[in-house]
């Protein structure tokens, strides 16, 4: 089966055919770097490493570049709310950034430019917009300089929308704009409200470029003016892609092939987000689950699926890969060591089929079923039994490696991988088998049994919740 992908731009899913035999070129929309990652933030990071992973593993030579927007609006409002520079700011809310991506085991993109690092290109491709018309220098002398949507006919070809039909730009002064619609794409410097540290030298006076600039100029640089894959959240579509691909292509480019885009996790139905103030940040939320548990989560959805977020579906996802990780140890304390096996077909097809994880995961515990009956065998002294045990942990290993989730995986395991990981997956262990004890002296009316139990677990400052769904444990709150 050919890889299929949803093309956000037709509304179908179509072959992926690369522009180079062998090769894939993707470009995301990264983070702008105001504020720590909630878990809202690092899904579309997943969602697109699970693609590149899965490239890899179908012969692809990938060349991946995730951007990182570190000047905007909204970085220098806060930097000054807080009272320190703007950059200090981007700088600090990267680092976070990236040990939330390291937490998940996100791998990092061949290269990850930053839009401070690219001005001269960006101005480059402002130049080269004015000159063929598609751009002009406000006429208030202000600085900025806007892009022309009426002056090229496929403004919209990518949402599907006419221009009449959109609203004005929020994303520049509407003064000196020819249309309301026209989209910045350098603002003048605002000496009574901005540092000059926060604008740059340009033909049409000191400034900073505009949001969307930056990944034509970035995208443009490192995989050409033509590439494979644009991939970014839902939201943006329109209208940073949109205006992405009008500038672009405005410019003379092909731009990308396929657009991809995941959709949001939310709480309450809406989009998390620092506004809605229901934004769950990285860090908080590993302290009730462990970083792979999490990835689980997310990975076990589809990416263009809504994910309605609750701390009880992350707990159900997390008892959920604990039984993969059972069968795993239990092969292993039986003496099965794993043999390098053909992904199911079953998984292939599933990952061709527009990146199908729900089936992915559903292909994964058949084989750990199929695992586990070999394992519950009175002996495992027929070689083709074991055969078929070892063959069956190497599928499940390939397969959690594909998504990411390969608890072998030295990442997980080693310091840097998370050593409190290794802990919380430790003490899951010991509680797992206590709460197991537990449920054996309830199931045989040994009540007094069970409850000594329970106080043993309580006595080590961990909680127990009863649930339809079975037991979970929770470390008590120090506070």
């Amino acid at each position: 089966m050919t890889l299929r992908l949803y093309d956000t731009a037709t509304g179908a899913v179509r072959d992926f055919v690369p522009l180079h035999a062998g090769k894939a070129g993707i470009y995301v929309c990264g983070l702008t770097v105001q504020s720590e990652p909630h878990v809202g933030h690092v899904r579309s990071a997943v969602n697109f490493d699970v693609l590149r992973r899965w490239l890899g593993a179908s012969g692809y030579d990938v060349t991946f570049i995730r951007n990182i927007t570190d000047i905007d609006d909204k970085i220098l409002t806060k930097a000054a709310e807080q009272g320190r520079p703007w950059y200090n700011l981007a700088y600090d809310m990267k680092r976070e950034l990236d040990r939330a991506y390291d937490d998940l085991h996100v791998l990092p993109p061949t290269y990850e430019p930053a839009a401070t690092g690219h001005v001269p290109e960006m101005i480059e491709l402002i130049e080269k917009l004015i000159g063929l018309g598609h751009a002009y220098p406000a006429p208030d002398g202000s600085g900025d300089v806007y892009f022309d949507v009426r002056s090229w006919a496929a403004y919209g070809e990518l949402t599907h929308q006419g221009i009449d039909d959109m609203e004005a730009a929020e994303d520049a002064d509407p003064r000196g704009k020819r249309d309301p619609r026209d989209f910045a794409l350098w603002k003048g410097w605002k000496q009574a409200t901005e540092p000059e540290t926060a604008s740059w030298p340009a033909p049409w006076g000191r400034g900073r470029p505009g949001w969307h600039i930056e990944c034509s100029a970035m995208a443009g640089k490192y995989l050409g003016s033509a590439f494979d894959i644009h991939g970014g959240g839902v939201d943006l579509r329109f209208p940073h892609h949109e205006n992405e691909q009008a500038q672009s292509r405005a410019a003379g480019g092909d731009f990308a092939s396929y657009w991809l885009h995941n959709a949001w996790i939310t709480t309450s139905g809406e989009k998390m987000s620092k506004s809605l103030g229901n934004s769950l940040l990285v860090p908080e939320v590993l302290k009730k689950v462990r970083g792979i548990e999490l990835r689980y989560y997310m990975v076990a959805a589809h990416y263009r699926s809504h994910v309605e977020f609750s701390f009880e579906a992350l707990e159900d996802a997390a008892i959920a890969f604990r039984r993969i990780e059972n069968f795993l140890e239990r092969a292993e304390l039986a003496g099965v060591e794993a043999v390098d096996a053909e992904l199911p077909e079953v998984f292939r097809n599933a990952m061709d089929d527009d990146l199908g994880t729900p089936a992915a995961v559903g292909a994964i515990f058949d084989t750990v079923r199929l695992g586990n009956r070999l394992l519950g065998a009175d002996d495992l002294e027929d070689p083709q039994d074991v055969a078929d045990l070892a063959g069956a942990v190497g599928a499940v290993r390939g397969m959690l490696a594909v998504l990411g989730l390969d608890p072998a995986d030295p990442h997980w395991t080693q310091d840097g991988g998370g050593s409190s990981e290794r802990l919380t997956h430790a003490v899951d262990v010991l509680v797992r088998g206590l709460l197991d004890q537990r449920q054996t002296a309830r199931a045989a009316k040994d009540f007094a049994a069970a409850d000594l139990i329970r106080d043993q677990i309580a006595a080590a400052g961990i909680e127990i919740e009863d649930t339809p769904a079975g037991p979970r444990w929770t470390m008590e709150s120090s506070s």
